[in-house]
């Protein structure tokens, strides 16, 4: 009787830690903005959703008015919710059903893993990377202006969206952004009440230029400006590798969201095209500036990378 009673015993455990095992996420929230919940299927509970969270085939989204939830499926694709009120989460499967290869997958774990890093806190996570980093800085420049680049950098794409820490002691600033080519020429120069600019290096003036040199400087006050970064565009055959997975994950990611811009962050990041990178976290936040998460994945991108 007692050795039937430890072989049942045996397998009850057995059934239940397989089943546990067995119910992997579906999605797992990369951003959410607003008083959002989730109902969890297998206890009937709903509790708040917070980034990093993982939902199974069964939950529910119970979205707030005016909220933004990102998700991203377990295979790499992404998907986002706005409407309010109830969303069942088999439902966004059966929007996801198209196969996804392994590139974007590949990418789309990267993100995740930020995400699942330490307590998956976003917050938490840029606080402890303040801490660890300290005040490292990519480029050591006493400059008064500080551009989010390293002192040289490589450029894949043609766009860039280039971003500086403004003047602090001039109020209401302009900006000079200009460029130079490797004989000191300024071959290209633009201003901006901003602190970024989007730059197209096929602009007739920049696209025969494979080595530029650019800096920012406070319009009518030359006391008040950066100091210089170099910026090369990338030979087709240095570019040859990187194209062909690039292209692959386009296939992929043909939706222009913001959730698949962090997607091409994570890519331009792993293949050192911090520039590229930068552009495409700027995208997100210029799509979703109200979404704090995005900030958060942004500044803790810029303090890896020795730029914040």
């Amino acid at each position: 009787m007692r050795t039937k009673l430890f072989i049942t015993s045996t397998l009850l455990i057995f059934f239940l830690v397989n089943t546990s095992y067995g119910q992997s996420f579906v999605f797992r929230v990369l951003a959410s903005k607003g008083a959002n919940q989730v109902k969890k299927a297998q206890s009937g509970e709903t509790i708040p959703l917070k980034t990093g969270a993982t939902l199974m085939s069964g939950d529910e989204l119970i979205a707030a008015s005016g909220a933004y939830i990102g998700l991203m499926h377990k295979s790499g694709r992404t998907i986002e919710v706005r409407n309010p009120g109830v969303t069942k989460i088999t439902d966004l499967e059966t929007k996801l059903a198209k196969n996804q290869s392994s590139v974007a997958n590949k990418y789309a774990q990267f993100v995740m893993n930020k995400m699942n890093e330490g307590s998956g806190d976003l917050s938490s996570n840029y606080r402890r990377n303040m801490k660890a980093t300290g005040a490292v800085e990519r480029a050591t420049s006493s400059a008064a202006l500080k551009v989010m680049l390293p002192s040289s950098v490589d450029i894949l794409n043609p766009e860039a969206i280039i971003r500086w820490d403004g003047a602090e002691e001039v109020e209401n600033a302009n900006y000079v952004v200009s460029i130079k080519n490797i004989f000191d020429e300024e071959i290209y120069s633009a201003e901006t009440s901003g602190t970024s600019m989007n730059i197209n290096f096929e602009d007739e003036n920049l696209a025969n230029e494979r080595l530029v040199i650019l800096n920012v400087k406070v319009k009518d006050n030359d006391e008040i400006k950066s100091g210089d970064y170099g910026i090369k565009r990338m030979s087709s055959d240095d570019a040859a590798s990187i194209n062909e997975n690039l292209e692959a994950l386009k296939s992929d990611l043909s939706d222009d969201s913001p959730l698949n811009n962090l997607i091409f962050a994570s890519f331009y990041e792993e293949n050192n095209l911090i520039l590229d990178a930068m552009t495409q976290y700027e995208k997100a936040l210029i799509a979703s500036p109200d979404v704090e998460d995005f900030k958060v994945l942004y500044d803790d991108f810029l303090i890896k990378n020795g730029l914040k």
